[in-house]
């Protein structure tokens, strides 16, 4: 069973309640059920509709490169907070994103402890590799501190967010964000959630430059 993340400690803002908000995700892929243990990969947070204060994480997180795959593949972490990016491999990576205000390129690097990245910007953040077209991770950069991944039975449990109204969100790479407005006060009962993933698991993308990866792109690996 995956661990729960935690960004951070969450201290509630004196007189405010809190409250625990569970549920459980079911997967389906064209009309067909797939496993619970996929669901891992979703991410789900609650955002009060009093903002609450956010600070970046006290830890450097990690998004690592293993067997030509970035390790964890999905990554949440609270707005300013930094993330390593070591190689394990004994080859060549390049880890970057194109992404919208969190763009950036730690260059080619060999084995050891890799560059580190600050995130500034709330915002999804895709990741690639400019040496290997079939590397990708994702990382889910937030204005709230909660959130968590679901267990390998598709549960999950927020605990100790604010008794109050808020969105509550279920991301996944490969479907749509699902979306309800609650009240976390009334959430008394599990709330099913139900995701389609309906998107490619490794969407068509360019390198770095902006070009075609090549018929080598894999860098004789």
């Amino acid at each position: 069973m995956r661990v729960l993340l935690v960004a951070m400690l969450v201290f509630l803002p004196l007189g405010c309640l809190a409250a625990e908000i569970a549920g459980h995700i079911e997967l389906s892929a064209e009309g067909k059920p797939l496993r619970a243990e996929e669901a891992q990969d979703a991410i789900v947070y609650f955002r009060p509709r009093v903002p609450p204060a956010v600070a970046p994480a006290a830890e450097i997180s990690v998004m690592g490169t293993r067997r030509k795959q970035f390790v964890p593949r999905v990554l949440a972490i609270t707005v300013g907070s930094q993330v390593r990016f070591p190689n394990e491999d004994p080859i060549l990576h390049n880890a970057f994103s194109t992404s919208k205000d969190n763009a950036f390129d730690v260059g080619l690097y060999s084995q050891g402890n890799g560059e580190i990245v600050t995130f500034s910007h709330v915002g999804y953040v895709r990741v690639y590799c400019n040496v290997h077209h079939s590397m990708m991770g994702h990382i889910l950069v937030l204005d709230t501190p909660y959130f968590t991944h679901p267990d390998a039975n598709g549960n999950f449990r927020l605990p100790d967010v604010p008794a109050a109204q808020g969105d509550l969100v279920v991301w996944h790479e490969r479907a749509t964000p699902w979306h309800t407005v609650i009240d976390a006060a009334a959430a008394d009962k599990p709330i099913a959630v139900p995701l389609e993933l309906s998107q490619r698991r490794i969407p068509a993308h360019m390198n770095k430059f902006g070009k075609p990866y090549g018929r080598s792109s894999e860098g004789g690996y």
